[in-house]
């Protein structure tokens, strides 16, 4: 095993995790259902307003976590 094995891994995964990054940037507003879920937390009041995707975070967070969970497993 070279020593230089370990960073070429490294650079991969920071590559794959900035071209998932790139994806979602680009396809995530063209999703439309994401951020308008029932559990979303909207307030507006006067000149106030208030937006905090809840149910959003938590489904994004469980599909990654099923994912995660799939890709480990499976080695």
């Amino acid at each position: 095993m070279s020593e230089l094995q370990p960073i070429g891994r490294a650079f991969l995964f920071f590559g794959v995790v900035f071209a998932a990054i790139g994806v979602a940037l680009l396809f995530g507003p063209k999703v439309p259902w994401l951020g308008r879920l029932p559990g979303d937390i909207a307030i507006q009041r006067g000149h106030f307003s208030f937006y905090f995707p809840l149910a959003s975070c938590l489904l994004v967070s469980v599909l990654l976590s099923v994912l995660l969970w799939f890709f480990s497993s499976h080695r």
